[in-house]
Order: structure tokens, then C-alpha cells, then sequence
């Protein structure tokens, strides 16, 4: 959990973390997350975050950090993770007493103990079957913007009410982890935001509604559980009295609706129209700001949360530095710059040589394995090592543009 208090003129004046697995170590999480034993669902604990943030802001308070000048507060959470407020928690949020850290008073609040997460991938069953009510993987990403996948909530959520429909039964409001996070500090549940709720599942990203038959295809009485989705940017209402008492804001502090991280990179990063953010770590992830989006069975397209008339699609490469790192090692003795040097030393377009490159299962497109073709269009079986070098790089960057272009972005000449 990171906190960032910046002035008007965008100047960092304080910034502070805390690292769940070190600093939380009695949830005996790794990697803030619990691996259950199927090594398919991933969850972590509700009240880890809760007192996650109980030990930030006392950190803050120690230091000497004037709350009061605080006159907004706003966030970003991991897209996906989901949080199941049991029935009457709202009237505990809202008259926690600031005597108290939050995680005691809102301990009893939680029907699920251990929310499913981005990392989570057991609800193959549940993804197969909303595609089937919806009418197919393609209609369900043309209303959603994606197609049906494990770790969005919708699935999550039909998987909570077949395994456990009590548990569903004393659910009254579903949070995605960002409008909890945000109910937190409003002290009572806050709306999902449209960029963050076009990872469910669940919202006609056209209409900024939830879709009547997605809904239905998940479980009874769900849009009761979700509220009204709101644009990115709406100010929500001024943060709790508990805040003001126990660390001193100033009532007028307002919140602003939280949104996913995804979304939070395309704000943060000041993307405009035609602009393209492309992230290269373990996974490469594609950003892009779009004005006329075509959803397709790859890739992701949100609602834009700069501009609610608009949109950002996301794509993720799985195959992204740990194969760059490989190759290196094959092909550059583990060095950066023999990498760069034989790069340089072929020419862009590398002859006609071609290259594509998976260890492991890509999600954009499914595909695995090494397949190399040269000039002829014939399958080879190696490369010269120069050659490979520059056949993966532009590999990887074409199938980066050849996918953009597939969710509607267009090269500007």
C-alpha cells in the first residue's frame, strides 16, 4: 500500500509504503497474496488492507504530516480484486468510532475473509458459461469490452454464489478493491467507477450501465449488490468525520471516485488522443487512448477515465523481458550491450527474417513455442544469433501494433 501527498503545483511533499508480507507478517501472506492449494485461486485478506492503512496513516500522524491541508484524496486499486461487505455493514463504516484503528471496528464486516484477485484463475467453468448465455466470447466482448475472462469479477462472483449461495445471501454490497478502498474513506459504500468496472465483465462499456443479461448469467440480485457506476472523476462527498477526529483532516477534504491501476497508469502518464504507453516488464502491457474502439476476443477495451466519452484499451503480452532475457543470455552471453551491438548490426526488417517468440503460453494471440520463417516464408529451425536478436525484438513490436490496430487504434503516418 503506497501514499503520495502532492501540492498545486504537482510536487511530491510525502511519500511512505507498507510492504504487506514484511510489515504485516501475522497474515503470512507471500507477495501479499495467499496461494491456495488448487495454485488456481490467489485471494488475500480484506482486513490485511484495512490495517494496512490503519498503519500508514499512523505513520503519517507520527512524522508530523498535517492532515488538514489535505483538500481532496483519491486512489487506485488492483483491478479485479473484488470485496463482500456482509449485510449492515454499512452502518459500522459509518459510525466507526476514531477511538479505534478501522480493521477493529470493521472486523465482522467481510461475508468473504479472503477476496479473489487478479492472480486468481479458477473460474474456467464460470467464464464458459457466461459466454454461452451472452451468445458467444465475441458478443460478450463487443457489450463488455472483453471477453470472458477467470480473474474478472463477474466470474469471480457466479463462482462465490454456486459454491457458497448463503455467503451470497448475506452479501449486500459488492466493492471492486478501488471503491472499497474509497468506501473507507467516505465511510459508506462508494460507487464503482465506469474505467475500473469495464473489468468485470459486467458493464456495457457504450451505455455505462451494467448489462441486464450478464448480470443474470452471474447471479440473482446483483445490481442491487454493485450500486450505480459513476464516471472516473466524480467527487464522491467529503471524507468521513472518523478521519477528521482521529488524524485531524479537515472536514472539507473531499474523495474522489478510486479507479483501477490500469486505468490510473493511461491518467498518470497524461496519455492524450493517439498516444500509445507500452510498459516493458515480465508481462509487456500495451496502453492506448481511443476514440472508436473495436473489441476483440484479445486485448481489453475500458472506458477512458480521463474522458468518459472515450476509451483505453490495454493489451498484455505475457511473453515480455524474462524472453528478452533468454535470448540475451542464448544469444549475447547475458550481456545488455552485445544484445544492443547485434541488434545495431542487422538491418530493420532483418532480411525477410521472421520470428515469434513464446517459452511460455502467450494470451495475445494463445500461442507457444519458438517459430522462426526466413525470407521464403520457410520454416526454419535457427537463426544466426544476430539475426534472432533482431527477429525477437521486431517480433515483438509488430505483434504490439498488429493487435492495437486489431481494438481500433490507428498509426498515425
Amino acid at each position: 500500500l503506497k501514499v503520495i501527498a502532492i501540492d498545486e503545483q504537482l510536487r511530491v511533499i510525502y511519500e511512505d509504503n507498507v510492504h504487506f508480507d514484511k510489515d504485516l507478517p501475522e497474515y503470512k501472506t507471500q507477495g501479499g497474496v495467499y496461494i491456495h492449494s488448487d495454485r488456481l485461486t490467489v485471494t488475500s485478506p480484506v482486513l490485511m488492507w484495512i490495517k494496512a492503512l490503519d498503519m500508514i496513516l499512523e505513520k503519517m500522524k507520527s512524522s508530523g504530516f498535517n492532515f488538514s491541508q489535505v483538500r481532496a484524496l483519491s486512489g487506485a486499486g488492483q483491478q479485479h480484486g473484488s470485496v463482500y461487505w456482509k449485510k449492515g455493514s454499512t452502518q459500522i463504516l459509518k459510525n466507526a468510532s476514531s477511538e479505534l484503528p478501522l480493521h477493529q471496528s470493521l472486523k465482522g464486516c467481510f461475508s468473504v475473509s479472503n477476496s479473489p484477485i487478479w492472480m486468481d484463475s479458477s473460474t474456467a467453468s464460470q467464464c464458459r458459461a457466461l459466454e454461452k448465455a451472452v451468445g458467444g466470447a465475441q458478443h460478450l466482448a463487443t457489450v463488455t469490452g472483453s471477453r470472458a475472462y477467470e480473474r474478472f469479477t463477474g466470474n469471480q462472483i457466479a463462482k462465490i454464489y454456486s459454491q457458497n449461495p448463503e455467503v451470497y445471501k448475506q452479501t449486500e454490497r459488492i466493492s471492486l478493491v478501488s471503491s472499497f478502498a474509497a468506501s473507507l474513506f467516505l465511510g459508506t459504500y462508494a460507487p464503482i467507477d465506469y474505467s475500473d468496472g469495464s473489468g468485470m465483465n459486467l458493464l456495457q462499456i457504450w451505455e455505462k450501465a451494467w448489462s441486464k443479461s450478464c448480470l443474470d448469467a452471474c447471479a440473482p440480485g446483483l445490481e442491487d449488490r454493485l450500486g450505480c457506476p459513476v464516471p472516473s472523476h466524480t467527487v464522491l462527498g467529503p471524507i468521513s468525520p472518523y478521519y477528521s477526529q482521529r488524524y485531524g483532516f479537515s472536514p472539507d477534504c473531499k474523495i474522489v471516485a478510486f479507479t483501477g491501476d490500469n486505468p490510473a497508469s493511461l491518467a498518470g502518464m497524461r496519455l492524450q488522443e493517439g498516444d500509445i504507453a507500452i510498459s516493458l516488464g515480465t508481462s509487456d502491457t500495451l496502453f492506448l487512448w481511443i476514440q472508436e474502439p473495436t473489441p476483440a476476443l484479445e486485448g481489453h477495451i475500458l472506458c477512458n477515465p480521463v474522458d468518459s466519452q472515450t476509451y483505453m484499451a490495454l493489451l498484455c503480452f505475457k511473453n515480455g523481458s524474462l524472453m528478452r532475457e533468454r535470448i540475451r543470455d542464448d544469444c549475447a552471453s547475458g550481456s545488455w550491450d552485445e544484445f544492443s551491438k547485434a541488434l545495431s548490426s542487422t538491418v530493420a526488417g532483418n532480411n525477410g527474417n521472421l520470428g515469434f517468440y513464446f517459452d511460455v503460453m502467450e494470451i495475445t494471440p494463445e500461442a507457444v513455442g519458438i517459430h522462426r520463417f526466413n525470407r521464403d516464408n520457410q520454416k526454419v529451425s535457427s537463426f544466426p544469433k544476430e539475426v534472432e536478436i533482431r527477429a525477437l525484438i521486431e517480433g515483438q513490436f509488430m505483434a504490439k501494433r498488429i493487435h492495437a490496430e486489431k481494438l481500433g487504434y490507428k498509426v498515425c503516418k
